[in-house]
């Protein structure tokens, strides 16, 4: 014994899976220990000498691997029994609002799951449905069931109670499982009440939470963050609970980018100072007076208790429902939404003292108000002092993208929207992450480069949908003498794809690159297209090794007298 503490002592701080460690105690084999034990690897819990299972001095995956096995073999031992669970914190992770009542806990909010690991030769499930169940078809809760990843369930719930078989055998299965609410706070719950399982008695507990992850998010929004219409066919279908999956929407998206678990307060048609509506003020549907419970509906109208889910993000998605208020008199009524948004940003704070709060509305249109959230942020920065406050102007949807229902986002949209927030939060915690999914162009300076002297002349205009309609009089003397570009890039190394629409009025060729602007030889793609009269696509691949900054996406028009050419739809996204 001596020997090994000798040892102990000698390996010093070797790293975050290579800990000294002091003090040997005893270790029990279960699903708890495989947890503490991860846990402790990514430096969320200290780690034990006794977790040394290999006795090699050191604490690492390698204890991991033999910890699960051993934990395997102990589950294979034993009579079989069987055992009803509830589903409650200390049996499952809960993600998201939910609420326990009774003998059932319910997933309130969009996305509110309950995640664990169960351990037996058979597992059913007991769900249960509220009132809202016994409602409309086209608006009962809608939820889904995974086991180890696999889609077991995606259904409306319809009954009072209902019972799923998880899996079943002769032999003893280790499987993880995830009870996920699709639709949204508005429409309902979903009840998960207890687990039926099928055990060896050798076992402390069938069934555990799974583990937390280390950052965790909150989104607080209208119909865009609940990924209304997300599944709809086209714009024109009307809204239904079975077309509402918040595993598509951005926020969903972003926390599986980020690794992070996630909390969602959303409600369709919701404001800040004045829900949807087409005449008065709308101040039924306000998220500011129900974000402090876990729900608006009366049987879910229980406060929300914040100091035990604490978030380190909180992401704000609100604006786009106020618009239809402010724009009947918006200088009239923009500083009444400003005072609002201000105070909500206090009562945010309030619950949420240590996260980075970042704003940001625009998908659906309803840039006018973006300014005023800007100010907004301005006005409580320099009334409270605190900094870490921040907004981002979405992305608004491209119908090219597609458009689900009652021209709500499209799952295309939802996704190019979570890498955008992703890098935002990032930049918010200081995190690095590898920017795959952006599109470099997105914030580029559109702008023509006419080289006047030598002769060139050309009229030239940026659409809102930063498109290039560019009128050429005198081409000059070369391609170069005119270009279009999208410069202030700066490209980290990757796969990138290069993408853009065309047509001219006459047959034209014309060649393209993301390079240097003002140094051409310094190009990272190069090629040509041969523009008409119809409507076409390009697109290119290419590899960066290395950083660059400044770089711009050039397009070289010169060279050919009186004619248009409209280019449109430029990204520049990275793939790899």
């Amino acid at each position: 014994m001596n020997n090994r503490k000798q040892k102990w002592t000698a390996l010093g701080v070797a790293g975050a899976l290579l800990l000294p460690l002091a003090g040997i105690t005893g270790f029990a084999s279960d699903a708890a220990d495989v947890r503490t034990l991860q846990k402790a690897l990514i430096q969320k819990d200290a780690l034990a000498q006794g977790q040394d299972l290999n006795e090699d001095g050191a604490v690492n995956g390698f204890d991991l691997v033999r910890l699960r096995r051993q934990v395997l073999e102990a589950s294979q031992s034993g009579e079989i029994r069987e055992t009803d669970v509830a589903i409650t914190e200390q049996t499952a992770k809960l993600v998201g609002r939910t609420l326990r009542k009774g003998d059932t806990t319910w997933l309130v909010q969009s996305g509110a799951a309950a995640e664990f690991t169960v351990t037996g030769t058979s597992a059913e499930l007991t769900l249960a449905g509220d009132g809202c169940a016994a409602g409309d078809e086209r608006y009962r809760p809608r939820y889904a069931v995974y086991v180890d990843g696999e889609l077991l369930c995606d259904s409306l719930m319809r009954e009072t109670e209902t019972k799923l078989q998880l899996f079943s055998g002769d032999t003893v299965r280790h499987a993880t499982v995830k009870v996920i609410h699709l639709s949204e706070a508005n429409n309902g719950a979903i009840g998960v009440r207890n687990l039926h399982v099928a055990a060896p008695d050798s076992l402390a507990s069938p069934c555990a939470p799974t583990a937390k992850k280390s950052l965790s998010i909150e989104f607080i929004g209208d119909s865009i963050t609940c990924a209304y219409g997300v599944e709809g066919k086209d714009q024109y279908e009307a809204f239904r609970t079975d077309t509402e999956n918040f595993m598509k929407s951005y926020a969903y998206l972003t926390a599986q980018l980020l690794d992070a678990d996630y909390s969602a307060v959303s409600y369709s048609g919701y404001g800040v100072v004045s829900g949807y509506t087409t005449g008065e003020r709308n101040t039924e549907s306000l998220v500011p007076d129900c974000y402090d419970l876990v729900g608006k509906l009366p049987d879910y109208a229980e406060a929300w208790d914040f100091d035990s889910h604490t978030n380190d993000v909180v992401v704000i998605n609100l604006g786009t429902n106020d618009s239809s208020y402010l724009n009947q008199d918006f200088d009239g009524r923009k500083d009444e939404f400003t005072a609002a948004y201000t105070t909500f940003l206090k009562q945010v704070r309030e619950k949420n003292p240590k996260a980075a709060i970042i704003c940001t509305m625009g998908t659906m249109g309803g840039e006018d108000l973006y300014p005023l959230i800007q100010q907004a942020i301005t006005d409580y920065t320099a009334e409270t002092g605190d900094s870490q406050v921040r907004s981002y102007q979405s992305a608004t949807q491209k119908p090219a993208n597609g458009l689900g229902s009652d021209w709500h986002p499209s799952a295309l949209t939802h996704e190019l929207s979570a890498y955008v927030l992703a890098d935002q939060i990032c930049t918010a915690i200081g995190r690095e992450w590898s920017k795959i999914g952006l599109d470099a162009a997105s914030d580029g300076t559109y702008d023509v480069k006419i080289n006047t002297e030598a002769g060139a002349n050309a009229a030239h205009y940026v659409g809102y949908d930063k498109s290039f309609w560019i009128n050429m009089v005198d081409g000059g003397t070369k391609p170069e003498d005119i270009q279009a570009y999208v410069g202030g890039l700066t490209l980290t190394p990757g796969t990138y794809e290069l993408a853009f629409d065309y047509t001219s009025t006459v047959d034209v060729t014309v060649t393209y690159g993301v390079q240097q602007l003002e140094d051409p030889e310094q190009s990272c793609v190069s090629g040509s297209i041969d523009a008409t009269g119809t409507k076409q696509h390009a697109a290119k691949t290419f590899t960066i090794t290395e950083p660059v900054e400044d770089a711009a996406i050039v397009f070289n028009l010169g060279g050919t007298d009186y004619y248009n050419i409209t280019l449109s739809d430029i990204t520049l996204f990275k793939k790899a």
